[in-house]
C-alpha cells in the first residue's frame, strides 16, 4: 500500500545510491559473528616439534566452555588437557599433553560468538610428517542437527509474531480505529503476542543444546539453562518476556477502552473526538506507551545480535531497532489490513481513507527501512564485491528484489485505492439521490406494515408475544440487508483488486520475512571474506619445519629449590627477521600452570657475534608471559635463553637453540 510519488522515489533512489557508494567505497572493518582467523600450529601445517598447546586466534572475542577446543590423535584419543585459556586479546590456546608422537592431529573448535551465534569448524596439522587419521574434519555442528532446525523455525516465528503483534496495534491506532472492536483484527494482534511469547521460551530452552551439544535431551537440562541465563542472550531472552508482560496490558487497554471509545469514530481515532479530552488522552497514552513496548522487544534483539558488535555499536543497535520498527509497522499493518479487508464485518468496512492513511504510514517506513537498510549493508559487507562473493550478499541482493516486488504491488494496490475512493463517492451520491425520490415511500411503509401487523394479530397474541415477533422480524430484515451489503461489496471490482494485490503483497511479505530470518544466522560478508583470506595464508605457508612460520621451543628446568621443576615453553612467531611475538608458558610437573616471580629470555646469534639481545616479557595471566615488537635482526640459528627464578635465591637458566628465517 505504499504511497509512492515518481519525483520522490527518483531523490530517494538517487540518495540511497550516493549514500551507499560513499559509505562502501571507505568501508573498515567491523566485528560481527567470528570466524577462525589464524591458529597455531597452522592449517595443515608440518612441525618438527610437538607443541606445547594449540592456539586459536578468532576475528572477535567468543565464549569457550570445556569442550570448546578439542584436539584428537591420528586414533581419534583426546590429547588437550585442561580448560581453554584467554591469554590475550581473541586468541584462546589449550594444553598439550607431553610426548606426542608423530603424525596428523585434528583440532576440533565449537566456539559462541559474540553476537550469540555457535562458529565450528575443524583442521589438522602433523607433527614430523602426515599421516592416516581416523578422525573426520567435516563433523556436524550444534546448529545443523534437529535442535538448530528448531531454533531457527522459534526464530522466524518470533520475528513474525512481534511484526504481527506490533504491525497490527499500529496499524489500529494510526490507521483504523474501529479495527479495535473487530474481532478478526483482535485474534490478529493477540495471534501475534501468543506467536512471540511461545517462541521466546522456545529459545530459552533450546538455547544451551543449541550452542553446545546440539542433543535433544538436553534442551531441558537445567544446568544448562542456568549457564544461558548468564549470557548475554539469555538477558535479552529474559528481557523479552518480561516486555511481553507489558505488551499483555497494552492489548487488554487496547481492545477493551479503546474499542469502546472506538464506536464513537468512523474511521479514525483523532476524527471528531477534539471535544472528548479523555479519548484523546487514552489514544496518546496508547501511542506512547505501545511505542515504549515495541522499542524494548526490537531492543531485545539488537543488544544480542549482529548490531551489538562491531564497528560503530553504539549507532548500530538504535539504527537496528528503527529498522525492526519499521519492518513490523509495514509487514505487520499489512497483514493487518489483507485481515480487515477479508474478515471485518459489513457493519464496520475497512475504508479507503483507512488504506491511505496506512499508504503513508508504509511509505515512511519504506523510507527508513531504505537508509538503515544500506548502513547496516555497510557495517556487515565492508566492500561491494561481498554482494556476490558471499552467502550473506547473495541473500541480501534477494532480500532486496523482494522489497522491490513489494513496492511494485504496492503500486498497484494505490491504484485500486484511489479507483474504490472514486467508487464509492460516486456510488454515495447515487444512493443519496435515490433517498431523495423515495423519501415518501420510504417513510410510509414501515407505518403500513405496523398497522397491518396489529389489525390481524388484535385477537389471537398477547402484546409480549408481539415484542418477539418483531425483534425476530427485525433481526432477519438485518441479516438480509447484511447478506446484501456483502454481496455488493464482494462484487465491487475495484475492493476484489485491492484485497488480491495485497495478498500478493502479503504472500511475498512471508518470503521476505525468512530470508530475513536466515540473513540473521548467517556469517556477515566482511567476516566470510576476513576468514577465507586467513585461509589462503595458512595455505601458502611451507608444508615443512614450522609450518606456520613459528618455532615452539620447550626446556625442562630445575632451579633446585621448593617447587623448582617445571617446564618452560618458548613461542615466536613468524619467527622471522624482524618484528615478532614471544610467549612464554611455565607449568609444573604435572602440566598445569604455574606462577614464578620472574622469567627473562635472551636472543645470541654466536655467528655473527650478536647479542645476547634481553627481552623481559609481561606476565598475562597464570603461567603465561608474553612479549610484542621483539625484534630479530636476521635470520640464522638463534640461541634461546630463558632463566626462570622460583624464588628470592633459586634460580635457573636454561637454553635452546631455533632457526629463525
Amino acid at each position: 500500500m505504499t504511497q509512492i510519488i515518481a519525483p520522490r522515489v527518483r531523490t530517494l533512489v538517487l540518495l540511497i545510491l550516493a549514500v551507499a557508494g560513499a559509505l562502501l567505497a571507505g568501508a573498515a572493518p567491523a566485528s560481527a559473528h567470528a570466524a577462525l582467523t589464524g591458529s597455531d600450529p597452522a592449517q595443515g601445517a608440518v612441525v618438527d616439534t610437538a607443541p606445547t598447546r594449540v592456539s586459536l586466534t578468532f576475528s572477535e572475542p567468543v565464549a569457550v566452555g570445556d569442550d570448546s577446543v578439542r584436539v584428537l590423535d591420528p586414533k581419534g584419543e583426546r590429547v588437550d588437557k585442561g580448560d581453554p585459556a584467554n591469554p590475550s586479546g581473541t586468541t584462546y590456546s589449550v594444553p598439550l599433553v607431553s610426548g606426542l608422537p608423530d603424525g596428523t592431529y585434528t583440532v576440533a573448535y565449537q566456539v559462541v560468538s559474540a553476537d550469540s551465534h555457535p562458529v565450528a569448524g575443524a583442521f589438522t596439522f602433523s607433527i614430523g610428517a602426515p599421516s592416516e587419521t581416523t578422525v573426520s574434519v567435516s563433523a556436524q555442528a550444534s546448529d545443523d542437527g534437529l535442535v538448530g532446525w528448531l531454533y531457527g523455525f522459534g526464530r522466524y516465528v518470533s520475528y513474525a509474531g512481534f511484526a504481527v503483534l506490533a504491525g497490527g496495534a499500529a496499524f489500529v491506532l494510526a490507521c483504523w480505529a474501529p479495527g479495535a472492536r473487530v474481532r478478526a483484527v483482535q485474534r490478529l494482534v493477540v495471534s501475534g503476542w501468543l506467536a512471540l511469547t511461545a517462541a521466546t521460551l522456545g529459545l530459552l530452552m533450546l538455547r544451551g543444546s543449541y550452542t553446545t551439544s546440539g542433543r535433544v535431551g538436553d534442551v531441558f537440562d537445567l544446568e544448562l539453562l542456568g549457564d544461558v541465563l548468564q549470557t548475554k542472550t539469555g538477558a535479552a531472552l529474559v528481557s523479552r518476556l518480561l516486555l511481553l508482560a507489558a505488551a499483555a496490558l497494552f492489548i487488554a487497554v487496547l481492545f477493551g477502552a479503546y474499542a469502546r471509545t472506538a464506536d464513537a469514530a468512523p474511521d479514525h481515532p483523532g476524527d471528531g473526538d477534539g471535544g472528548d479530552p479523555d479519548k484523546r488522552d487514552l489514544t496518546f497514552g496508547l501511542a506512547l506507551g505501545g511505542t515504549v513496548v515495541a522499542a524494548g522487544l526490537a531492543a531485545s534483539w539488537a543488544m544480542s545480535e549482529h548490531a551489538s558488535q562491531g564497528l560503530q555499536a553504539g549507532v548500530a543497535m538504535p539504527v537496528d531497532v528503527v529498522h525492526l520498527l519499521a519492518v513490523a509497522a509495514w509487514l505487520g499493518g499489512l497483514t493487518a489490513l489483507l485481515v480487515a479487508l477479508h474478515r471485518a464485518p459489513v457493519e464496520t468496512p475497512v475504508g479507503h481513507d483507512a488504506v491511505r492513511r496506512f499508504s503513508r504510514l508504509a511509505f515512511g517506513s519504506v523510507v527508513t527501512l531504505a537508509v538503515t537498510g544500506v548502513y547496516q549493508s555497510w557495517r556487515q559487507l565492508g566492500s561491494w564485491s561481498a554482494f556476490t562473493d558471499t552467502r550473506y550478499g547473495q541473500l541480501l541482493l534477494v532480500k532486496i528484489a523482494l522489497v522491490a516486488v513489494m513496492v511494485a504491488v504496492a503500486f498497484l494496490s494505490r491504484r485500486w485505492t484511489r479507483r474504490l475512493a472514486d467508487a464509492r463517492g460516486s456510488t454515495a451520491a447515487e444512493e443519496a439521490e435515490r433517498a431523495e425520490e423515495e423519501k415518501q415511500p420510504a417513510g410510509t411503509a414501515p407505518a403500513t406494515a405496523s398497522e397491518t401487523s396489529e389489525t390481524s394479530e388484535a385477537g389471537k397474541t398477547e402484546a409480549g408475544h408481539d415484542a418477539v415477533r418483531a425483534a425476530q422480524l427485525a433481526r432477519q430484515r438485518a441479516a438480509t440487508e447484511a447478506a446484501r451489503q456483502k454481496r455488493l461489496r464482494d462484487a465491487d471490482p475495484n475492493r476484489f483488486g485491492l484485497r488480491r494485490s495485497v495478498l500478493a503483497e502479503a504472500g511475498v511479505a512471508v518470503v521476505l520475512l525468512a530470508v530475513t530470518t536466515v540473513l540473521t544466522q548467517t556469517e556477515p560478508g566482511r567476516t566470510e571474506q576476513d576468514a577465507r583470506a586467513a585461509a589462503a595464508t595458512s595455505s601458502s605457508a611451507p608444508a615443512t619445519g614450522q609450518g606456520s612460520g613459528a618455532v615452539s621451543l620447550t626446556m625442562p628446568f630445575d632451579t633446585g629449590g621448593t617447587n623448582g621443576e617445571g617446564v618452560v615453553s618458548v613461542d615466536l612467531d613468524p619467527a622471522q627477521a624482524g618484528d615478532n611475538a614471544l610467549h612464554v608458558y611455565v607449568e609444573g610437573p604435572d602440566g598445569t600452570p604455574v606462577d614464578v616471580p620472574e622469567v627473562k629470555i635472551a636472543l645470541t646469534l654466536a655467528a655473527q657475534d650478536i647479542g645476547p639481545l634481553p627481552v623481559t616479557p609481561d606476565r598475562i595471566t597464570t603461567g603465561h608471559w608474553s612479549a610484542s615488537g621483539v625484534q630479530i635482526p636476521m635470520a640464522g640459528d638463534w640461541k634461546v635463553e630463558v632463566t626462570v627464578r622460583t624464588s628470592d635465591i633459586d634460580q635457573v637458566t636454561v637454553s635452546k637453540n631455533a632457526q629463525i628465517g
